[in-house]
């Protein structure tokens, strides 16, 4: 399914972390509280249909992973550089894929969207901003040229992720690709969640989850 995201989430996602596991500690970008200023260059907006964004949460003893779809999304390009940009993920549009049977699929995709985890009724969407970007220095062709620093918003709430991100802009097209780790906990996602519960043995789900995303913009 070739369907965007955020970054993510994003983003995801941001997303997705029912029933869950081990995952590599999140990345949280340091962000003063000055305002920064506006990104400047032309908007490239995003082809949902040509982007994609994958989540995968892990537990103790397995993983559970799934897609989830940008609403609308941008990048500002200036001298083909990208200087920021700004991502809507659709919270409804969460999809279960490892899980064949399409009751037990059923019910996971409810259970993501419910209280437990996302409160999709309530938050609808999520958003990534992109705040800064640094250049990775002699970076390898293919590999990640660029260090993403933006605030990730998931039911309300909004906190600094950094991620690396592999970011190419050529005759008017631009295609971001990587993978961000998001901790769901700072978002308030309880469920199975040793933050807030201490020790749940083989029922624990990891609070970390990575939002894989590939997005295409056009000018």
């Amino acid at each position: 399914m070739k369907k965007v995201a955020i970054l993510a989430s994003l983003a995801g996602a941001l997303i997705m972390t029912a029933y869950a596991g081990n995952t590599p500690k999140t990345a949280t970008a340091v962000v003063t509280t000055e305002v920064a200023a506006p990104a400047k260059g032309r908007v490239y907006n995003a082809l949902i249909d040509k982007s994609e964004v994958k989540w995968n949460g892990k537990k103790v003893g397995g993983e559970h992973y799934g897609a989830i779809n940008l609403k609308s999304g941008n990048l500002v390009i200036n001298k083909n550089k990208v200087t920021g940009g700004k991502f809507v993920i659709d919270m409804n549009s969460i999809t279960v894929e490892d899980i064949k049977d399409a009751e037990y699929n059923g019910k996971l995709v409810g259970h993501l969207k419910n209280d437990d985890f996302f409160s999709v009724e309530k938050f609808p969407t999520a958003t990534f901003e992109i705040k800064a970007l640094a250049p990775i220095a002699k970076a390898a062709a293919g590999k990640p040229n660029y260090k993403v620093n933006g605030l990730l918003t998931i039911k309300g709430i909004t906190k600094p992720v950094q991620f690396p991100a592999t970011i190419t802009v050529k005759d008017g097209v631009a295609n971001a690709k990587g993978t961000a780790v998001v901790n769901r906990a700072l978002y308030d996602v309880k469920y199975g969640s040793e933050t807030f519960f201490g020790s749940l043995g083989d029922k624990a789900i990891m609070d970390d989850f990575t939002i894989n995303f590939n997005v295409t913009a056009k000018q």
